[in-house]
């Protein structure tokens, strides 16, 4: 499958491309301090290009498909992974996955909405679109952790919960709303990192916690750029003042209070370098639940019922 480079990334990947040509004459020719400074340069460059990336870069960053997923943080980041299947009520949703794995020394539940990486696995995965199944697969798995004095660990990564009849006819608002509800009393730990796309309810429905995250390159809100730019422009063709209105970066919803922490990526975003990505988000996730551990269970359900509440108070 060819690489998919975003339009941005076109000078870095072009002076990538020189370097690997130049090293390979390298042996044969006295080229070493030539290859040393286009080095520096392709450095400076990323640096510039990626720290002044604009709202709507990032959401298409947050949209690579070289990133990493669900099931890749899974098994780059635990160990012993037991995938649990079903909601117990009509089938099971492959748009989500979730078990029990062990986060460094740490026994936990792990759960994420996951992606497809071409046509067949995207027809299979919903395109991380969930069903209401989906949704309370993973409540049950959530209770599960909770019965068994587990922490939960979300992923999220969706453009929204699936839209379709069916999923109206099972009660998709529903299942949406009674996770919202269960997960705000539910009495362990839950920590939620956004891992790539947030969008709309469909995130929302894993999203409530004691400690929200983000990656870097990830974007969350209530509705994309796209279907913003449609509604008030009747036209996809303003996506990225879409995007610049809606302030759906990890920055940006660090300074509103809505998140709690940013995830470092890897120079270029997690596709550039998955491992190292997955190792930063694990240090990470262990540190948070560490803290969370130490508070008692009753506090634990208070401070994160007030976290929520207040969120969208203001004054005139």
């Amino acid at each position: 499958m060819a690489k998919v480079v975003l339009e941005f990334e076109k000078p870095i990947i072009e002076l990538e491309k020189k370097i690997e040509e130049m090293r390979k004459y390298s042996e044969s020719l006295d080229i070493a301090d030539e290859v040393k400074t286009l080095e520096e340069k392709v450095n400076q460059l990323r640096k510039s290009v990626y720290e002044g990336l604009t709202r709507w870069q990032k959401v298409q960053l947050a949209r690579h498909p070289d990133r990493p997923y669900t099931l890749d943080y899974i098994s780059l980041m635990t160990t012993d992974f037991i995938e649990l299947h079903g909601d117990r009520s009509f089938r099971d949703d492959k748009a989500v996955v979730g078990g029990f794995a062990m986060l460094e020394n740490e026994p936990v539940m792990i759960i994420g909405q996951q992606k497809g990486r071409d046509t067949k696995s995207n027809v299979y995965r919903n395109f991380g679109m969930m069903n209401p199944e989906g949704y309370r697969k993973a409540l049950r798995l959530m209770k599960l952790a909770a019965k068994f004095k587990r922490p939960v660990i979300n992923l999220l990564d969706t453009p929204g919960a699936f839209p379709g009849l069916e999923a109206e006819e099972r009660g998709q608002a529903e299942a949406i709303a009674r996770n919202l509800f269960e997960m705000s009393h539910l009495p362990t730990p839950i920590v939620v990192c956004i891992i790539g796309e947030g969008a709309s309810g469909g995130a929302l429905g894993l999203g409530i916690g004691d400690r929200i995250l983000m990656m870097e390159n990830t974007w969350y809100s209530v509705i994309s750029p796209e279907s913003c730019s449609s509604i008030l422009w009747r036209s996809w063709n303003y996506k990225e003042q879409a995007a610049e209105a809606l302030k759906l970066t990890a920055p940006d919803l660090l300074a509103q209070g809505i998140i709690d922490r940013i995830v470092p990526e890897p120079l270029g975003g997690a596709h550039r370098n998955p491992p190292q990505a997955a190792e930063i988000l694990k240090g990470i996730l262990h540190e948070e639940i560490k803290k969370l551990k130490k508070i008692k269970t009753d506090k634990l359900i208070e401070k994160r019922i007030e976290k929520f509440s207040k969120m969208g108070e203001f004054e005139e």
